[in-house]
This record gives structure tokens, C-alpha cells and sequence, in this order.
């Protein structure tokens, strides 16, 4: 339709008529990133088609152009015709490599291999992994944000702290676009953080307790910003990966004995200052997602009393989060009774808390980890399909317990080896417990039966 004041005026009565009318909160058609879909967005469209004509990011219905149908699209969306069902548990991956490897692929088909790709179970090229596993199944993913990932080792840079803000606006695009739910892992850190590091970034070095208080609101906070400004906003944020004994301990290379760590015996100001750190980052995360959810992020399902501990500080001081969320990895954690064990009691402590496995894997060719558990699940592709079978049925029966994230999914160096072409390589170590073989490149059986969980 042309532009005119008549078309004008039939908009502005309909703005009119809009106001009057609650919205749903849904991802299509949220064009503002405010986490709601309503007459603001609708202004969004019509400002476009009165405008330059600049407004394809728009497209609410994605025919490639911005016009009336946008509109009512968006008006079956604001009274409930388009709106999306509810998602009561959500099942995926944390992809956080997918955009490395894609471009690794894409170099790699320069060079004439022609190898180099995602293929599925039947050999057949996968043109998008993300919108491909949407198809399995998966309704979610998850991607880490580091704060500058170009101050971490070579070493550590070569097993995957790539991920900035940059990567993860791309992968987050991708991830919404698909009408998958977002999870944005946020390390406060340079580098990996894990229970045995979580070291302070270089540019924050210098701050006291206080002024880094202020830096990690800011932080999160602007990093939602871009998000939202680029289409990624996230639907559930991790304040920190695997923060079981703090976070932001101190530089890289401070002396243990320095180094501000929360354990079960530590001194109240640890408890204090983490306490702190964490309402920041989650006051950043109300004000800018106020639709997301929040978690808290722990790995030690084998000490229970350290999980419960945790939680309880948590609680106690005053920290805003929703959801507690486990790695559970058997080979570091042990046998799903030690689960089964940590969740009965963290689901009976925290009964108004939501629980999720945000992180687990198990190997389909050669040991990972520490404990050896290939009696129970052989390291094949059955036995990898097992676990994720087993573990399924021991997590279903908790009402609570509403997300399971296989972790490194994407693994894929099939095409990418060989000493000739170890340019190529995406990680420096392979690691085993991804859902593609790196010998074939095909799909495993794993990835299909996560579905499993949300069925």
C-alpha cells in the first residue's frame, strides 16, 4: 500500500483502538525488546511504512516486506490469535561454537573439502544447525558471554573462550528467529569461569569491592541493551557459570591465599561481598528482561551440603533469582543416584524454585572425565543415547525441574583434521561428548532422544 494521509488516518484509528487492549507476552512480534508485544511495536511498523521504506528488520511475518499484513499480524498476536503456547520445559544445547565452526566449514570448502559439514543421521548436509535441531525437537539454546575473551591464553582461547558480545548477538538472532527460548551464560571473567577459576576481567582489575559492584550492573546491563537492540533478547541469564564458591576472585595470577572466595567456612565479608555482586547483576537483569528468568548456577550435585548451603546464603541475603540450575556430569559428578540425591534435596529446601541442568554430555568415543562409567553406558553411540535416555527418566518425575541443556553439542571437526589441515581445526583437544561424530560428521542418536524430555 502507497503511503497517504488516508492510510495515516485508518492507522491512527486503529493505534487508538489498540491501547484499550492487553498484550501478550510473546517472542514473534516483539519489536522494541521490551519483552511484551503491544502497541509500541505496532507504532514500530507503521513508522516504517510512513518513513524511507528502511524498516525490513520489521518484517513480523517474514514475506519480505513491511505492509498492512505485518500489522495484522500483529494484531492477531496482541489478541491472542498468533500467540505462541506456553513452554513448560525447555530442552537444547549450549551452541556457543556453532558461528566458529560454520565459518571453519566455510574456509575449509575454499580449500576445495567438501567434507566439512553438519550432516544428519542420514548423511544428508544440514543447512542450519540451529533451525535444524528446532525440527528434532529442541526448543531452546543457550551461548556463554565472556567480557574480553582476547585477554584469555592462547590455550584457553583454543578450547573455545571466543564468545563477545559480537558472537553473541549473531547466535542470538539466529536462536529467536528460530522461535527458540534464549539462555545468555554470562562469565564475569575474561576466561573460563568454574569453580576452580572465577578471575576478575583484566579492565576491572582495579576496582574495589564497591565500584566493582557498580561495573557488573553496568555491564549487564548494557550487554542486554545490544541485545535487545539486535533482536536477541535473552529469555532466561545466567549471573555467572558454575559461581558454586564466588566469582570475581581477583586477577589472573593472584595468590591463592588472596583471593576472595565464597566456601562454607569462609568469612561473612566473602558471603557479603558475593551476595552484593550477584543483586547487581540481577537488578541489571529486572530493569532491562524483566520477562527473563534468572538463575544461579552450581555444580556440586556430589556435596550436598555445599548445594544447600549455597542456596540458603543466597536466600538469606536477599538475592533475586528464579531457577537454580546443576551441571551434572557423570565422569566429574558420578552415578544418577548422586543426582537423584542432590535434587531431592534441593527440591524439597527451595520448594519456590524452579531447577534445570543447564549443563551435562557423555562420550560416544573415548573417556572424558575422571570416573569411568562405561560399563553402564558404553562409550558408543548406544551407550551415549543411553545416558541421555536414563538421565531423562530420572529428571522427568520432578515437577520443578523444567530445562536440560546438553553442553558443546556442536562439536564437529569432521573435515577440519588431519596434521595437513590443522589450520582448521575449531578446538585444539576434540572433545567427546558433542552430538555430531567427528569422524563422520552425521548426527548421533543422543541429540534425537533429548526431545524425549519435553514430550
Amino acid at each position: 500500500m502507497k503511503k497517504g494521509l488516508s492510510f495515516k488516518g485508518i492507522f491512527l484509528t486503529m493505534t487508538l483502538a489498540l491501547t484499550t487492549h492487553g498484550a501478550n507476552a510473546v517472542v514473534q512480534g516483539d519489536l522494541d525488546g521490551d519483552g511484551e508485544v503491544n502497541i509500541n511495536d505496532v507504532n514500530v511498523v507503521i513508522n516504517d511504512i510512513l518513513g524511507d521504506g528502511s524498516g525490513a528488520a520489521h518484517d513480523v511475518n517474514g514475506d519480505g516486506e513491511v505492509n498492512i499484513t505485518d500489522i495484522n499480524t500483529l494484531i492477531d498476536i496482541i489478541f491472542g490469535g498468533g500467540a505462541e503456547p506456553e513452554v513448560k520445559r525447555l530442552v537444547g544445547g549450549d551452541i556457543s561454537m556453532l558461528t566458529k565452526y560454520e565459518a571453519h566449514q566455510k574456509k575449509a570448502l575454499g580449500y576445495g573439502i567438501r567434507t566439512a559439514h553438519y550432516y544428519d543421521r542420514n548423511g544428508q548436509i544440514i543447512d542450519d544447525v540451529i533451525t535444524w535441531t528446532k525440527q528434532q525437537g529442541w526448543n531452546a539454546a543457550r551461548v556463554r558471554l565472556f567480557v574480553n575473551p582476547e585477554n584469555a591464553s592462547s590455550e584457553h582461547r583454543g578450547q573455545g573462550v571466543i564468545q563477545n558480545l559480537d558472537t553473541v548477538k549473531v547466535l542470538g538472532q539466529r536462536i529467536k528467529a528460530a522461535g527458540m527460548k534464549f539462555m545468555l551464560d554470562f562469565h564475569y571473567s575474561d576466561t573460563w569461569a568454574d569453580p576452580a577459576m572465577q578471575y576478575t576481567p583484566a579492565e576491572w582489575a582495579g576496582l574495589d569491592d564497591e565500584a566493582l559492584e557498580v561495573k557488573v550492573y553496568e555491564y549487564t546491563r548494557d550487554c542486554l541493551r545490544e541485545l535487545k537492540s539486535a533482536g536477541a533478547t535473552p529469555d532466561y541469564i545466567q549471573t555467572g557459570n558454575e559461581i558454586s564458591y564466588g566469582m570475581l576472585w581477583g586477577p589472573v595470577g593472584t595468590p591463592q591465599s588472596q583471593l576472595k572466595q565464597c566456601f562454607t567456612n569462609s568469612p561473612e565479608a566473602n558471603w557479603v561481598r558475593f551476595a552484593n555482586l550477584l543483586k547487581a547483576a540481577g537488578r541489571a537483569c529486572r530493569e532491562e528482561c524483566p520477562k527473563a528468568k534468572i538463575i544461579l548456577h552450581t555444580e556440586r550435585v556430589p556435596r550436598v551440603n555445599v548445594l544447600l548451603n549455597f542456596y540458603n546464603q543466597m536466600n538469606s541475603r536477599g538475592v533475586d533469582y528464579d531457577i537454580i540450575g546443576l551441571s551434572y556430569y557423570p565422569y566429574y559428578h558420578g552415578d544418577l543416584l548422586t543426582l537423584a540425591n542432590a535434587l531431592n534435596n534441593v527440591n524439597n529446601a527451595f520448594q519456590d524454585k524452579e531447577m534445570m541442568i543447564v549443563e551435562t554430555g557423555y562420550s560416544y568415543h573415548y573417556k572424558v572425565g575422571d570416573q569411568d562409567f562405561s560399563s553402564t553406558w558404553p562409550l558408543t553411540y548406544e551407550g551415549q543415547r543411553k545416558f541421555a535416555a536414563d538421565l531423562i527418566a530420572k529428571i522427568k518425575p520432578y515437577s520443578r525441574l523444567n530445562g536440560l541443556f546438553w553442553w558443546f553439542p556442536e562439536a564437529n571437526e569432521y573435515g577440519l583434521g588431519g596434521s595437513y589441515w590443522s589450520a582448521l581445526h575449531v578446538n585444539d583437544a576434540w572433545y567427546n561428548a558433542g552430538l555430531w561424530d567427528h569422524e563422520t560428521g552425521k548426527a548421533l542418536p543422543a541429540l534425537d532422544e533429548l526431545k524425549s524430555f519435553v514430550e
